[in-house]
């Protein structure tokens, strides 16, 4: 044992280069918040009596209001339908443990639009409606409102409750039979066994998908504004381009990072014991059996499943397909292909960028001992938890000074003026989009590093390798899966991405996110199905992805969780 200690220490190395290029990815991403903290306490907003009398308040409650309903909705919905495939059989299983995913590959304000369609006034429901009972207007009936707090918080649970579905899934398949099989011994019934043992013990992960459904409600801003819904994300950009008053929306954004770092602590306290929970139950994966269900409770199980899958993915895929196979024509309009160069363009770019950026961390991390190390990537972990709002306001700042100074450099030394380099390109959005999504590549490479055992390291050196020639003959090769899911996740998020790209694209530049927020915004959702229909169908091959990955094991639970 002794031995096998030094051993195990002798792979690991303080590289210098490793380490700085370590501290490089933590000043990558703390400058943005640097810059907003900066901001906020010298910058001066004539706007603030008005907003700490009229906007912010306000803002608070409806946010407040609408965290509450998605954490109640999605949280319900995610935990019942993942008991459900995990305890039980019953038709439609097999297909339903999968598509219960799907909803993962709409963005939240396409479902927002397509929820609008559906509801409005001339849209199937309330058409059918006056069909069937005679009604001639609106004043004949009453009809709830989507455009309302009850109705986001409708829209935004369908897309974003698989988050809670995924991880209390893999949960509970951890969790084995074992309890539940001695609970029913002891006279406890299927659903005294949900409460008072499995849920219990899933409250981890439970905590872990609501957490990250939450990041995701606060950083949206495309549904909040289409369904009148005016939350501190909202407000910020409201202060920013219509009020004008950077400071004040800047001042805005800090408060709403303080609410984003809380969550992230939330999130890491609910897996702090993670580990030791996963370690101590994968025997007890192979002992899951689903009970099969008799009579009208199978039906009953098919049915709840489906239908976070039909009001998620099925009502969006419906009314902005069938809207797409009427203006097929699009399909010749330059200004669909110039958004998909550009989405293609920035995508890419974040996505190499990023796996990168996460290639380095993750491998310092396992040949690093210093705590320097483990720190750079908790602070990268951040990332994702800064709304993409708020993450614009942070990027903008430190590369207008930059690309001023460019300027000024330019023109003192050779008599030219280069322009905006930094933020008149999509070089800000590829910035801001690396910082955000970070985590997520970090997680999955780091996933595949624990994969590969220490002891590939060991016999590479004592075969007379560098730990650079480990890396690149040994290590590289075996890591390649886990490198392309990371960029392909990164490369869809980042084609989704509304938030950050809205306010740090260029003039005359649209990805297919802003060309359908644009279009949706005059009420034109009909003129952007087609680049809508083409974010969900790039959005259905990582969410597959993800679907598979996140069913077999608790190692591959590890990822998505860091997410």
């Amino acid at each position: 044992m002794p031995l096998l200690q030094i051993s195990a220490r002798s792979i690991r190395s303080e590289n210098p280069v490793l380490l700085a290029l370590a501290g490089f990815i933590a000043v990558f991403v703390l400058v943005p918040v640097a810059a907003l903290v900066y901001l906020a306490v010298t910058g001066q907003s004539g706007e603030w009596p008005h907003l700490i009398r009229y906007v912010i308040p306000r803002s608070i409650w409806v946010t407040a209001a609408l965290l509450a309903g998605v954490a109640v909705l999605a949280g319900s919905m995610g935990i019942l339908s993942a008991w459900l495939v995990v305890s039980f059989d019953f038709p439609g299983r097999r297909i339903l443990v999968w598509a219960l995913v799907l909803p993962f590959a709409v963005p939240t304000y396409l479902a927002a639009y397509a929820y609008g369609e559906f509801l409005d006034f001339t849209g199937p429901v309330q058409t059918f409606i006056r069909s069937v009972s005679g009604f001639a207007s609106r004043a004949d009936y009453w009809f709830p409102e989507i455009r309302s707090l009850p109705g986001a918080v409708l829209v935004l649970s369908c897309v974003l409750y698989p988050y809670v579905y995924l991880t209390t899934r893999a949960l509970f398949l951890m969790q084995g039979r074992a309890a539940s099989d001695v609970a029913r011994t002891l006279g406890a019934g299927r659903m005294s066994v949900f409460w008072r043992i499995q849920l219990p013990m899933a409250r981890p992960a439970l905590a872990i998908g609501v957490t990250l459904a939450l990041m995701e409600t606060i950083n949206d801003i495309g549904a909040v504004e289409y369904l009148g819904v005016n939350t501190l994300t909202f407000a910020i950009y409201d202060t920013w381009l219509n009020r004008g008053d950077l400071a004040g929306a800047v001042q805005i954004a800090c408060a709403m990072l303080f609410l984003a770092l809380a969550a992230v602590f939330v999130e890491r306290w609910g897996r702090r014991r993670q580990r030791y929970n996963v370690n101590r139950t994968t025997a007890a994966v192979h002992d899951v059996a689903p009970v099969p269900l008799t009579g009208i409770r199978k039906w009953l199980a098919t049915g709840l499943c489906a239908t976070p899958i039909a009001l998620g993915f099925g009502i969006p895929g419906y009314v902005l397909g069938s809207y797409a196979i009427k203006r097929l024509d699009q399909l010749l309009d330059g200004r669909i292909y110039y958004a998909l160069i550009d989405s293609l363009l920035v995508s890419s770019a974040t996505a190499v960028c990023t796996v990168l950026l996460a290639f380095v961390l993750a491998y310092a991390a396992r040949v690093s001992r210093q705590r320097f190390v483990s720190m750079t990537g908790k602070i990268a972990s951040f990332g994702y938890a800064i709304p993409g709002t708020v993450l614009a306001l942070g990027v903008l700042i430190p590369l207008s000074a930059l690309d001023g100074a460019i300027n000024d450099f330019t023109r003192g030394y050779f008599g030219f003026s280069v322009g905006l380099l930094l933020t008149g390109s999509g070089l800000a959005i590829v910035y801001a989009c690396s910082i955000r999504f970070l985590t997520m590549a970090e997680g999955s490479i780091e996933s595949g590093f624990h994969k590969l055992s220490p002891h590939l390291d060991m016999a590479s050196r004592t075969l007379g390798r560098s730990a650079g020639q480990t890396l690149t003959t040994v290590l590289l090769p075996m890591m390649k899966p886990a490198v392309v899911a990371a960029a392909l996740l990164v490369f869809v998020d980042t084609l989704k991405e509304l938030s950050a790209t809205l306010l740090l694209r260029p003039f005359n530049f649209n990805t297919l996110a802003t060309l359908v927020y644009e279009d949706a915004s005059r009420a034109r959702v009909e003129e952007a199905s087609v680049a809508a229909l083409i974010i969900i169908i790039a959005g259905i091959v990582p969410v597959i992805f993800v679907s598979r990955s996140m069913i077999d094991n608790g190692n591959r639970f590890r990822p998505f969780i860091r997410r």
